[in-house]
């Protein structure tokens, strides 16, 4: 596919905002399912803007019955690259990026911090990113508790596996060693959760194939994780569980400041500093 892609562009952001706001509801339904209903169980949603070009919604929700912290960001900017997301796209191998920083990036991106220590954190995202000599899809999703029930983790990856089968056989196995990959904490020697798939780069030549396959893998998110949550969110527990929780919750803001791609992304190129730091816990312990 060639030329800038504005129809293309603008079908994408208009997806991830769609898949935003059904996210929001289901999550503000399951507050009121487990006795919420209150402003502590609804979203607070800020506009947010990038200094270089385009913007995007900061929805989060705090102090909820089921979610502690979660948030569900939206965003489409465009510009021009900084030297150094410039060059770490040129050394990924992006076409043309090394003579032409021009971008555009537009994509959802989800964590949530659990209430119950039984209940466990998860991430989402999904996104597009066009250059002038490229494009590609990315995104996936994990699931990282802190008290690990086997039942949830096959409930997860199957759910994620059909999403993948769909598109291509080798998708669910391909991405899901990536996310084991790339979700690894190489200085504390493990993975930061369960895994799930990760994939990026992804560009077979047939750009409404690889949306639609990022669509499967945004649209598989609510039922591979609403029923975990539910279930979990009521469950009797005590003041080990909740150590093991925020133990975990250390796990996973080391990795986000030290590893995550996004986050680096977001913060070299001028991006809203607290919607691309909303993945860190609203508390967390280190011993």
């Amino acid at each position: 596919m060639t030329g800038t892609m504005e129809a293309e562009k603008a079908e994408a952001a208009a997806w991830f905002r769609t898949l935003r706001d059904r996210i929001v509801a289901a999550f503000e339904a399951l507050e009121d399912a487990h006795g919420g209903g209150d402003a502590a169980g609804r979203f607070e949603v800020t506009p947010t803007t990038r200094e270089g070009g385009g913007g995007g919604l900061m929805s989060v929700m705090r102090g909820g019955r089921v979610f502690e912290k979660v948030g569900v960001n939206v965003s489409t900017v465009h510009g021009s690259l900084g030297e150094r997301a410039q060059k770490a796209m040129t050394a990924r191998g992006v076409p043309g990026m090394a003579a032409d920083p021009r971008f555009h990036a537009s994509g959802i991106s989800l964590v949530a911090h659990m209430a119950n220590p039984h209940a466990p954190a998860v991430h989402m995202n999904t996104r597009m990113f066009w250059t002038p000599g490229a494009w590609w899809f990315g995104g996936g999703a994990d699931l990282n508790p802190a008290i690990e029930y086997a039942l949830d983790t096959a409930h997860f990856h199957d759910t994620l596996r059909l999403a993948c089968d769909a598109h291509a056989p080798d998708y669910y196995g391909r991405f899901r060693a990536w996310a084991d990959e790339y979700f690894f904490i190489p200085h504390r020697g493990r993975a930061r959760g369960v895994g799930g798939i990760f994939y990026d780069d992804l560009n077979t030549g047939d750009w409404q194939a690889d949306f639609a396959f990022t669509r499967a893998v945004g649209e598989a998110f609510l039922p591979a994780f609403l029923p975990l949550a539910d279930r979990r969110a009521e469950i009797p527990w005590d003041a080990a569980d909740r150590e093991a929780q925020l133990i975990h919750r250390g796990l996973y803001a080391e990795y986000n400041l030290v590893y995550d791609r996004g986050t680096k992304f977001g913060l070299e190129t001028g991006h809203h500093p607290e919607a691309v730091l909303m993945s860190l816990p609203p508390l967390a312990k280190w011993v």
